[in-house]
C-alpha cells in the first residue's frame, strides 16, 4: 500500500453497457472507509457528495479550492471529511466525465498531513472533523473557512470570503482578499487582513494587529497591545492591556479602557478615549472626547471641538489645539498643572473662560491669552483654538 490517500469518483460500465458512477476509489495510509451519495442534477448543476476518514498527525494543512471547514478535536483517531463537489453540466454524463478527474489526497510532508483538492471546472466544499491539531493552515483559493478547536497555531488565507475562527491556542494568522473576519478566542498572537470587510475580535491574549481597507474594527478584550487600521469604517476597542494604535480614513475611533499609550489617526470622524495611560491624536475633523487620561495629552484637529480630564498625579506636558471648535480641560483637585492658553478669535475676552481665579485671560494683540498655576502648578498644558472658546474647569 502506498503512503498516500486517494479518493477518486471515477465511471464505468454495468452489464447492459450502461454508464454509472463507480465506487469511491481509496489508497490510504491505512485504509479508510468512504462513502458516497448518488449523483444528483438539476438545472445544468450538478452535486455529488464524498465522505470518509483518514489517518493524519497532528499537524494539518488544507490546500483547497472552495469553502473548508475544519474542527480541531471534534474526532478520535482519524480525519472525517465530507467533500462536496459541483459541477455545471448538461447531463449527468458530462458530469460524470468532469468528476473522473476530481481527486482529494493526503499525503505526508516534513512532519505535517497535506490534504489537497484540485483545481478545475468545479468547486469542492470540505468539512473536516479533526482529531486534536498542534497546528493547523487551512489555504484556499476562493471561498470561507472556518476553523475552531486547534490547540496551537493557526495560519489562513482565502482568496475571496468570509473567514472565522475560534478556540486558537497559539498564534493566529487570518488574511482573505474580500470578506468579513469573525475571531472567537485566541491564546497567542493575532493578525487578520482583509481587502473590504468587518473585523470583530472577542478576546485575544497577546498582540492584536487588524487591518481592513473598508470595513469596522471592533475588539472586545486585548490582553496586550492593539493595532487596527481602516480605510473607511469605525475602530472600536473596549478594553487593551497595552498600548493601541487606531487609524481610520472615515469613521469613529472608540477606545475604552488602554493601559498605555492611546495613538488616533482619523481623517473624518470623532474621537473617543474613557481612559488611558497617554494619548496622540490627530484628526482632520471630527469631536475628541477624552475621559481619564493619566498622562500626557496631545491632540490636534482641524474641525471640532475637544473635552479633556487630566486624571490622577501623573499629568505630563499636554498640547491641545482645534482650528474650528471648543476645547474643555477638567482638572481634579490632585492634578497640579500650569496653563498656557491662547485663542487668536479676540472678539471678546469670554473666549477662554476659567473657572480657577489665577489664570484669567486678558487681550495680547490680536489674541486673548490665559496663563497660571492650578494646584501648584506642575507640567505644562497648552491650549490653542482658532475659532470657538476655550473652558478650563474644575473636575466635578
Amino acid at each position: 500500500m502506498r503512503r498516500l490517500e486517494l479518493f477518486k469518483a471515477v465511471s464505468s460500465r454495468d452489464r447492459k453497457g450502461t454508464v454509472v458512477i463507480a465506487v469511491l476509489m481509496i489508497a490510504l495510509l491505512p485504509v479508510a472507509a468512504y462513502a458516497q451519495q448518488a449523483l444528483t442534477c438539476a438545472a445544468g448543476r450538478c452535486v455529488q457528495v464524498l465522505s470518509g476518514k483518514a489517518r493524519v498527525g497532528s499537524q494539518l494543512r488544507v490546500n483547497a479550492h472552495g469553502p473548508v471547514t475544519l474542527e480541531a478535536g471534534a474526532a478520535s483517531g482519524d480525519l472525517l471529511y465530507t467533500a462536496r463537489v459541483v459541477v455545471r453540466a448538461r447531463n449527468v454524463a458530462e458530469a460524470r466525465r468532469i468528476l473522473e478527474g476530481f481527486a482529494v489526497r493526503v499525503t505526508p510532508e516534513g512532519g505535517w498531513s497535506v490534504l489537497t483538492t484540485p483545481a478545475g471546472p468545479l468547486a469542492a466544499s470540505l468539512v473536516l472533523k479533526a482529531p486534536r491539531l498542534s497546528a493547523a493552515a487551512v489555504y484556499t483559493s476562493d471561498g470561507p473557512v472556518e476553523a475552531t478547536g486547534v490547540e496551537g497555531p493557526l495560519e489562513v488565507d482565502s482568496g475571496a470570503g468570509p473567514l472565522a475562527a475560534d478556540r486558537i491556542r497559539g498564534d493566529c494568522r487570518l488574511h482573505t482578499i474580500g470578506g468579513d473576519i469573525s475571531i472567537g478566542t485566541v491564546a497567542g498572537k493575532l493578525q487578520a487582513t482583509t481587502g473590504a470587510g468587518f473585523i470583530t475580535l472577542r478576546s485575544v491574549a497577546g498582540e492584536a494587529v487588524l487591518r481592513t481597507i473598508g470595513g469596522d474594527v471592533v475588539v472586545l478584550d486585548a490582553g496586550g497591545p492593539v493595532r487596527a487600521e481602516t480605510g473607511a469604517g469605525t475602530v472600536r476597542v473596549e478594553r487593551a492591556g497595552g498600548a493601541v494604535n487606531a487609524t481610520t480614513g472615515g469613521g469613529q475611533i472608540w477606545i475604552g479602557n488602554a493601559r498605555g499609550l492611546v495613538t488616533a489617526h482619523n481623517v473624518a470622524g470623532p474621537v473617543h478615549v474613557g481612559s488611558a495611560a497617554a494619548v496622540s491624536c490627530n484628526s482632520g475633523a471630527g469631536r475628541v472626547e477624552l475621559g481619564s487620561i493619566s498622562g500626557s495629552v496631545q491632540v490636534s484637529t482641524a474641525m471640532g471641538s475637544i473635552v479633556a480630564t487630566l486624571l490622577g498625579a501623573k499629568a505630563a506636558e499636554s498640547f491641545l489645539a482645534t482650528g474650528n471648535g471648543d476645547i474643555t480641560v477638567r482638572i481634579p483637585s490632585n492634578v497640579g498643572v500650569t496653563i498656557q492658553a491662547q485663542n487668536e478669535m479676540a472678539d471678546t475676552v469670554r473666549r477662554i473662560v476659567s473657572e480657577f481665579p489665577q489664570i484669567l485671560p486678558r487681550m495680547q494683540g490680536t489674541r486673548v491669552v490665559a496663563e497660571g498655576k492650578v494646584n501648584g502648578g506642575g507640567p505644562m498644558v497648552r491650549l490653542s483654538a482658532a475659532i470657538g472658546t476655550i473652558f478650563i474647569q474644575r473636575q466635578r
